[in-house]
C-alpha cells in the first residue's frame, strides 16, 4: 500500500493513488498536470520516508479535473438586545485532482 501525506494550499492530505481530492482553488487549467513537490510523508511497501519538513527527491503527479464550488455554508451573527442581525451564506472555490502517481 503505497501512501503520502501532502501539504497542498497550505493544508495536509493523506493521499492515494488513483484518488481525487477536493482542495482549495488552484488557478490551473481543467486538463493541465501538476506536480506536488511539498512531500511530507511517504510510504512504499511498509518503508517509510519522512521529510525534514519535506522529502526533495519526491515529487506527486496530479491532474486537474475541474473547478467547482462547496457546500453553502450559513454565517449568522447576532447580538441580543441591539437589534442587530446578519445572515451571510459562503460556498468556497475549490480544485478537483485526482492523484496519477506517486
Amino acid at each position: 500500500m503505497t501512501y503520502a501525506i501532502v501539504e497542498i494550499c497550505g493544508r495536509q492530505f493523506w493521499i492515494k493513488s488513483g484518488r481525487f481530492y477536493d482542495v482549495n482553488k488552484i488557478h490551473v487549467q481543467p486538463g493541465q498536470t501538476i506536480l506536488l513537490n511539498k512531500v511530507l510523508l511517504l510510504s512504499k511497501e511498509g518503508d517509510i520516508k519522512v521529510g525534514f519538513p519535506c522529502i526533495l527527491d519526491v515529487s506527486i503527479k496530479a491532474k486537474v479535473l475541474k473547478h467547482l464550488k462547496s457546500r453553502k455554508i450559513i454565517v449568522f451573527k447576532m447580538k441580543s438586545k441591539k437589534n442587530m442581525k446578519s445572515k451571510n451564506g459562503h460556498r468556497q472555490d475549490l480544485t478537483r485532482l485526482l492523484i496519477q502517481e506517486i
